[in-house]
């Protein structure tokens, strides 16, 4: 054998020597970490929401087998949004393998915070609240988003100026306010009479009430019709 085969030889067995240590090299705590953050970004990252990854420190002793497909990724059913999540990576080759990777992150959003102190049973408009980005998962109490999620709604309690709009903050839609001069419809006998009233409480279309008949001053239960009308309970 020549020393140029030889040399060839050598060099050949080389190369196959160092792919086969390429192909068999443990998955990475790297690889392991981007799939898992991947994953959340994709799940949590809508429209309009922007994901911050912080980074968390995996055991520098894992060794797991290469794996010769995509890694595979699982969130556990979407709850509202976290502050820490697990996510499940795993390799559906042989060998197979599933290890749980933690992901703590913050997911930021633009909210409806108040722009200046509000009573209860206000019903707040566009000059009593304003949009900020604000980190989601610390509003375990949920958020709202957008002016008409609270159109027609009252407030239940007091807010002060920059707290942030909570489902729980709003009564139920109000069609008919309370001392708003409405339409009264009754029927007498199949005949529809109109009068005008004055509502003594607030509701939703369908809501029962009491109206203060305008000509007589009778107080009249009612239910809502819709907005400004109500009709006369027999």
């Amino acid at each position: 054998m020549t020393s140029v085969g030889a040399a060839a030889r050598l060099i050949a067995t080389a190369i196959l020597f160092t792919s086969a240590t390429v192909a068999h090299a443990d998955t990475t705590a790297d690889q392991l970490r981007s799939a898992a953050e991947q994953a959340v970004h994709t799940q949590y990252g809508s429209a309009g929401s922007r994901v911050v990854i912080m980074p968390t420190r995996l055991n520098p002793r894992l060794h797991l087998a290469a794996c010769p497909h995509a890694l595979q990724t699982s969130l556990p059913g979407r709850q509202g949004t976290p502050s820490r999540v697990a996510v499940a990576v795993s390799c559906s080759g042989s060998p197979g393998w599933t290890i749980q990777v933690p992901v703590q992150m913050q997911v930021f959003r633009q909210v409806l915070v108040t722009s200046r102190p509000l009573a209860r049973g206000d019903i707040a408009g566009p000059a009593d609240v304003h949009a900020e980005e604000r980190d989601v998962t610390r509003l375990g109490y949920g958020y709202i988003e957008s002016l008409d999620q609270i159109t027609g709604h009252s407030l239940a309690r007091p807010l002060i100026a920059g707290a942030v709009l909570e489902p729980g903050d709003l009564n139920g839609r109000q069609t008919v306010r309370s001392g708003e001069e409405v339409a009264l419809i009754a029927d007498l006998d199949g005949i529809e009479v109109r009068a005008s009233a004055i509502a003594l409480d607030g509701g939703d279309t369908g809501a029962h009430l009491r109206v203060r008949n305008g000509n007589s001053g009778k107080i009249i239960d009612a239910v809502v019709l819709s907005a400004g009308q109500v009709q006369a309970l027999p």
